[in-house]
């Protein structure tokens, strides 16, 4: 599945792709559970998140002051500091650097930064052929497409898929195992042989940063398969494209962020390779990235959706993602977060309509580690849209109607007993099929509470 069209285009061909739904929901599935059984091992859960809200606001509040500080010490360790105001800028430094250092073969680790600003496009249009590093990277690469969740990749393919692709495309010879569980070992180590003489004979890497700490100037990495840190020791050069809403004041806070991000994210105590990269690297280029994060900052009401630390929590929980994946959102963050930050830091038409994706059940709120108020937030959105006029002139008036109908009793009785004959009427005839394609047929009750009420009266039972 790709992501053109529009939204309502990718919607259904989402709903309508034989596998995917299925792929996707035994996916988050199995997140849920690892996520669930670790952290019932932290009594101090709730007091952890209520701690990394309040080490996220403080940094948001003071960002200028706590950036400068990175910004110094970093450099005092001999990284070269790069800003970037928007996607064009970061593309612009960072191919440029490219070209300056001869750079021909160029390992790119997991980074949703580097999707946002499109860095693989940029690279390829100047001639550059960036190979993708993760597996689940690697994958989407070889399928063409942009990954469909900020920790997980290819999670809207199956093992058989991946199979297929990977016979396709040379990564793999000799007969696949018909076990699911060898397959996926074969896999793996299949794409481990095909990328390590590639890996080791780059000449530029790019990382993103899961956090970085202003107290000592360092880029903190964390990961499960070896890739990052075999990018940034195995070529002379690397570069960190992080955003600059990543930042933690001191080094100890770490201790408060890791836990529920690798928690959240994958279900572990903690990811296979840490690492901490203050100034020990050949060359080390940080470009801090803006791309909309300070005007959203200014608002006061957007300003804790900058906490996310993009565990993808709330998308492993979501109704709507666990049945249309991520690709239908149409950008590099999907699910409840990413209808969030699409329409602030990408802005553009069809974005405004993704806060309308939810099923407002409150359950990304609940899980998000660092107590964002998700749902809050896609509500007044909502209102924020409408009242804009971005949501279509039939809808509009629908609600309008809803409203003098619903303001006017004896209207609303009558409404309702048309609306009883004429719903199974129109969905027989097929007037309702935009609806009943993706749902079920609604169906009025015999009787209306009125009527059970008029009819039976009040029948209340007594305690005993």
């Amino acid at each position: 599945m790709n992501r053109g069209g529009g939204l309502t285009d990718r919607i259904r061909r989402a709903i309508k792709d034989p596998v995917l739904p299925g792929n996707v929901l035994r996916a988050t599935n199995t997140s849920l559970k690892k996520r669930d059984e670790t952290v019932a091992e932290r009594p101090d859960w709730e007091d952890l998140r209520e701690r990394a809200a309040k080490v996220k606001d403080h940094v948001l509040a003071n960002l200028d002051r706590y950036l400068a500080e990175f910004v110094e010490n970093a450099r005092l360790r001999g990284a070269h500091v790069h800003f970037a105001k928007d996607a064009a800028a970061a593309r612009r430094i960072i191919t440029e650097l490219a070209r300056r250092k001869g750079a021909t073969r160029i390992l790119k680790a997991k980074s949703m930064a580097t999707e946002e600003v499109e860095l693989n496009q940029a690279f390829t249009a100047r001639g550059f052929t960036p190979l993708e590093t993760d597996l689940g990277e690697f994958i989407v690469q070889l399928r063409d497409e942009p990954p469909s969740h900020i920790t997980a990749p290819a999670l809207h393919c199956s093992a058989e898929q991946i199979r297929d692709l990977f016979a396709r495309e040379g990564v793999t010879d000799g007969r696949a195992p018909t076990d699911r569980r060898e397959l996926a070992t074969w896999l793996s180590l299949s794409a481990r042989a095909h990328l390590r003489d590639r890996l080791l004979e780059a000449d530029l890497g790019i990382t993103g940063a899961n956090f970085l700490v202003a107290e000592t100037g360092t880029v903190a990495l964390i990961e499960n398969e070896g890739n990052i840190r075999l990018t940034v020791t195995s070529t002379p050069v690397t570069v960190s494209l992080v955003g600059i809403d990543k930042l933690l004041p001191k080094l100890t806070d770490l201790a408060t962020m890791l836990p529920l991000l690798t928690r959240s994210a994958t279900g572990q105590r903690m990811t296979s390779y840490f690492q901490l990269i203050s100034g020990a690297l050949d060359e080390h280029h940080i470009v801090l990235l803006d791309n909309g994060r300070i005007d959203a900052l200014r608002d006061p009401e957007n300003r804790e959706i900058l906490r996310c630390i993009r565990c993808g929590a709330c998308m492993n929980v979501c109704p709507v993602y666990r049945t249309v994946g991520g690709h239908a959102y149409g950008w590099t963050y999907p699910g409840p977060i990413g209808s969030l930050l699409s329409p602030l830091w990408r802005g553009r038409g069809e974005d405004h309509q993704l806060p309308f994706l939810s099923s407002l059940c409150g359950a990304c709120t609940d899980i998000c580690p660092v107590k964002i108020p998700i749902h809050e937030h896609l509500l007044r959105m909502r209102r924020e849209a409408v009242s804009a006029g971005r949501r279509g002139i039939p809808e509009r008036l629908a609600f309008r109607i809803f409203r003098y109908v619903m303001q006017r009793p004896g209207l609303y009785r009558r409404a309702a007993r048309i609306t009883k004959r004429l719903l199974p009427a129109a969905a027989r005839a097929g007037l309702l099929r935009r609806w009943t394609d993706t749902r079920a047929a609604p169906q009025p009750a015999p009787r209306s509470f009125k009527e059970m009420w008029r009819e039976d009266g009040p029948r209340f039972s007594k305690d005993p």
